[in-house]
């Protein structure tokens, strides 16, 4: 079953049970798959879509932070219900081990020595990260393990 039926069985569950912020949630990724599908023009893979759901749960991070600092609760606490079924849909997230032993490895693979050879190495950690892990933290332990 590709996600976007799964998506489509879970919103007409989300219809019957009455569930609104799940429902709605749903409907909105369904809607950004779908655009994201026109503006390719052709029909996404499972990894597309996996992509599309990665920025719509980053999307919702980065509002929660803003919702918080501004201290609108109310907000955050909306965001983090959308983030909840979002994070539903993707694949569970890499502890920070993994990422490193991941980092480790592209590094060698790329024959990285300087935190000028960055451009080398992100491309490769990313390609095993998508939708696993936030760039932003990965492109900071990149920057790390490259300043040693």
């Amino acid at each position: 079953m590709s996600l976007l039926d799964r998506l489509t069985e879970d919103m007409k569950s989300a219809m019957k049970a009455g569930e609104a912020v799940r429902l709605g949630t749903i409907r909105l990724l369904r809607g950004q798959i779908k655009d994201a599908a026109i503006d390719k023009r052709a029909e996404l893979t499972d990894d597309e879509m996996l992509g599309v759901l990665a920025n719509a749960a980053k999307k919702r991070r980065e509002a929660i932070e803003a919702y918080r600092n501004a201290g609108r609760v109310d907000l955050a606490e909306k965001e983090e219900a959308e983030l909840a079924v979002i994070q539903g849909y993707l694949p569970a997230a890499l502890d920070t081990a993994e990422i490193e032993t991941i980092i480790d490895r592209a590094i060698a693979e790329a024959g990285a020595q300087t935190i000028r050879d960055l451009g080398k190495v992100m491309p490769l950690v990313m390609n095993e990260t998508k939708g696993r892990a936030d760039g932003k933290m990965v492109s900071e332990m990149v920057r790390r393990k490259l300043s040693l």
